[in-house]
């Protein structure tokens, strides 16, 4: 008797026991079904130091300003997915429905790419399509390879959404930024990389001489000075001052030369009480310059639209070879801000390119200076104005981590009005590694292996053989 009520017992047991894992089951699989249908921002947090897989402010601006369909293809072939390519698209699709990305696999659509670029076009490349506009984003320059400071190291970064905003800005703008370049003064030619994010920028570059033209054409968002070897005319510089007091942008980019004071072009910026110190700024507070070298300038930061975003993620430009600025009383319907300054320390060399020695000499000028300003007209025109040139070259920006040219570009996207087209840094892929020693390498695989393994197998005998003791129990 006592044995056909223990059997009963342990069918009832063992039927409940069946139920409830079968309910648990049916709720974890409606569960993962659930969490396999919402957005892959709900499910998935980027732990990464990088933000790998996390979009900015700005691609959020961006897209969410979409009234036209975009049609992002995703060349590559099947099992070749990049994950993080994959993650990065999933994000874009979820934060608008204008928005499709589709796939392309080129074994089996051999000729698709062909009506887009010439390219050879490699897995995981991408083209961004609205209406008759397209843009096609190689995978060259999605994974990016840059030189280091030193030779033969490399730095990789990811910019793929950098390139995709950008080309989504693109396909669906009517009116891109037009910037003019002056020319006619030996102005120099601006640094690879640099134009190369103008571009990634959507900034239409065109070459302006005022030389033989009537006026600043009307089209011009900004008219860019680019290290002139000369100086402007006068009628030159009137046609400019004319152009800013009715609305117009300048961006001017402008440190000592040899031989020339370049005084009709500063004449612009004393118009409204900011004069010109002669000779090269030199620093004497070590932790105002780079590399030993007292002219390679780390100013400091003042808060405005053009440095804020490098003041909150604490990076500092570099700016070689500097000439001085002093920000008096400024004239009317003006207002100037000071955005890069040196230290108390600072000094001009009045020697300039002749300059024998970094020390202070009889004569040289007493800091400390401004060495990049702001001009805001009440017409709604403006100007930034840095006093050196050299600091957008590839190898200073390069040295600055890139700071430079975010600087440079914050500056042009603030003239044009167009601050959701402030750089979007690309994320580095040089990650940083644990490394620990081989006789903790050692304890851990003990741990790992053998200890953690033998303790839950013997704590699972154990409950085994106390359930079996308890079944053999008499009730």
């Amino acid at each position: 008797m006592k044995k056909q009520v223990f059997s009963q017992l342990a069918f009832r047991g063992g039927a409940y026991s069946l139920i409830i894992s079968a309910v648990v089951l049916a709720i974890l699989i409606a569960v993962n079904i659930l969490a396999s249908a919402l957005p892959a921002s709900w499910t998935k947090q980027d732990i990464s130091a990088s933000q790998l897989y996390s979009i900015t402010s700005n691609t959020k601006v961006v897209v969410n300003a979409l009234e036209r369909d975009v049609t992002i293809y995703w060349v590559v072939q099947s099992g070749q997915e990049d994950q993080v390519i994959e993650n990065l698209l999933g994000k874009y699709e979820s934060l608008s429905g204008h928005i499709r990305v589709v796939k392309k696999n080129p074994d089996v659509f051999p000729t698709f790419a062909e009506q887009y670029t010439s390219e050879s076009v490699r897995n995981n490349s991408l083209i961004v399509e609205c209406g008759d506009r397209s843009r096609f984003i190689p995978y060259s320059d999605i994974y990016l390879q840059e030189a280091g400071q030193s030779p033969y190291a490399y730095a990789a970064s990811f910019d793929g959404e950098g390139a995709i905003t950008s080309a989504i800005d693109y396909v669906v703008s009517e009116d891109l930024p037009q910037v003019y370049l002056l020319e006619g003064h030996g102005e120099g030619e601006l640094p690879a990389a640099f134009r190369e994010q103008m571009e990634k920028e959507n900034m239409q570059l065109s070459t302006l001489s005022l030389l033989t033209a009537d006026a600043i054409p009307g089209e011009a968002d900004c008219v860019f000075i680019y290290a002139p070897a000369s100086d402007i005319s006068a009628a030159e510089r009137e046609m400019l001052a004319d152009y800013a007091a009715q609305g117009g942008r300048l961006l001017v980019m402008a440190g000592p030369v040899e031989d020339d004071g370049l005084e009709n072009l500063y004449a612009l910026l004393s118009d409204y009480g900011v004069k010109a110190r002669d000779g090269i700024v030199v620093e004497g507070d070590r932790e105002h310059y780079a590399f030993q070298a007292p002219f390679a300038l780390r100013p400091d930061l003042h808060s405005h639209a053009v440095t804020d975003p490098l003041i909150g993620e604490g990076y500092r430009p570099i700016l070689p070879i500097a000439r001085g600025l002093a920000v008096e009383e400024a004239a009317g319907g003006a207002a100037v801000t000071e955005l890069l300054t040196t230290s108390d320390s600072a000094f001009s060399k009045l020697d300039g390119y002749g300059l024998a020695t970094y020390e202070k000499e009889d004569g040289d000028l007493d800091g400390p200076f401004a060495l990049a300003v702001s001009v805001e007209l009440d017409s709604g025109g403006g100007i930034v104005w840095f006093a050196s040139s050299h600091f957008v070259e590839d190898m200073y920006n390069a040295y600055s981590s890139g700071a430079n040219i975010n600087l440079a570009m914050n500056a042009l996207s603030s003239l044009i009005g167009e601050s959701e087209a402030m750089a979007i840094r690309s994320k580095s892929l040089n990650y940083n590694y644990l490394t620990i020693s081989d006789s903790a390498a050692s304890v851990l695989k003990v741990l790992m292996i053998g200890v953690f393994p033998l303790a839950y197998l013997g704590y699972g005998v154990c409950v085994a053989l106390k359930r079996r003791r308890l079944q053999h129990e008499p009730v």
